[in-house]
């Protein structure tokens, strides 16, 4: 059988059962975020995102308002968290029905001096140091807010929930939360619902799952620990084609910078996939192989923009030949991250939007 080109296969089915995993650590009322932030972790936005939708999921989130706009011009109906809105994005946020984490006093002056009526999320910073109010900021808070009823959710991000050997840190996150939500419900006189916990916290601090909580990672199919990881389902496979094999002969060179030099004859074989698409540079030099008819076959020299050159000399295999990047199978986004000295998250997220992508249902 002859291919054509490089595509991403989505598996729907794989989705779902991610989904259902994780349901089955979560209260029947406790409601689910999913994250479709970077091209939805390098899948596609809009056809994750529709698929949520029709499996009722409660809510999205998006790192950036543009992000968000994309999903509302494409008839996403859900509500949408945008987790880092800059300092001039109301206006869209508030025309498009987003929902903007609001994280310090320069946002929400902002976010204020405009009277927008959408709800808001506020974010606490627990430990993990990036963005957030301060527990000490609570009385600011309410001088600024009031009695403003578009407070939707208070959260924070737990920031080594995956790593049990912290687990006494997580535990310091979740106390010091716990305290900021309590400090706010007397501040404010009323009870703020919440949502605190990753896919990690999900699987190892389920016991404060709260009112909602937050997934990314998990439903693509990394659980980031080793007790769960058989348990998620890879939803990408990354697959190419063999578009041309010649020999080289001893002495012979292949690729930019002569990356190879032939101490025998080689098979080569050249695939239609490189560092512009998302395969890193560093996997270059035979660091990493691709299976071709089930057999390893590894890189040749440097990894080009546009190719990758991998030696078959063995391989009994033709051009048009498939060629399988990265599956559930034979190797994960984790395992080449692993070998790229990287995690699965880059290594999915660097998918260029350049490559085809297939829906696989089934």
């Amino acid at each position: 059988m002859s291919y054509q080109g490089t595509y991403i296969e989505i598996n729907l089915k794989n989705l779902k059962s991610n989904i259902d995993f994780l349901k089955k650590h979560l209260n029947p009322n406790t409601k689910i975020m999913c994250v479709v932030k970077a091209f939805a972790y390098g899948a596609d936005p809009i056809t994750i995102s529709n698929f949520f939708q029709k499996s009722n999921i409660d809510y999205l989130a998006v790192a950036y308002t543009s992000e968000g706009v994309e999903l509302r011009s494409s008839g996403i109906e859900l509500p949408i968290l945008v987790l880092h809105p800059q300092f001039d994005d109301f206006d869209l946020i508030d025309k498009y029905n987003l929902e903007p984490n609001i994280y310090s006093f320069r946002i929400l002056k902002n976010f204020l001096s405009k009277s927008y009526k959408v709800p808001f999320h506020l974010k606490f910073n627990t430990g993990l140091n990036r963005l957030g109010f301060k527990i000490n900021d609570v009385e600011k808070l309410y001088q600024f807010l009031g009695e403003n009823s578009n407070i939707k959710y208070l959260f924070s991000h737990l920031g080594a929930s995956d790593d049990l050997n912290e687990k006494s840190h997580t535990i310091d996150q979740i106390e010091l939360f716990e305290l900021i939500s309590k400090k706010m419900n007397t501040m404010f006189s009323k009870v703020f619902k919440k949502h605190l916990l990753n896919t990690s916290g999900i699987l190892n601090y389920s016991d404060y799952q709260y009112d909602m909580v937050r997934t990314g990672i998990g439903v693509y199919g990394y659980g980031n620990d080793s007790v769960y990881k058989e348990k998620f389902k890879p939803v990408l496979s990354l697959k190419s084609v063999i578009s041309q094999i010649h020999e080289v002969k001893k002495g012979d060179s292949v690729g930019y910078n002569r990356g190879f030099i032939a101490e025998k004859k080689h098979k080569i074989a050249i695939i239609p996939i490189g560092h512009a698409d998302g395969i890193s540079r560093n996997l270059g030099q035979g660091k990493i192989s691709f299976y071709i008819n089930n057999q390893k076959a590894k890189t040749v020299g440097n990894i080009c923009m546009d190719m990758l050159m991998l030696d078959v000399s063995g391989i009994k295999c033709e051009e048009g030949d498939l060629v399988i990047i990265m599956d559930e199978y034979n190797q994960t986004a984790e395992d080449i991250g692993d070998v790229a000295g990287t995690i699965s998250y880059e290594i999915l997220t660097a998918l260029s939007s350049r490559i085809k992508r297939i829906i696989i249902d089934a």
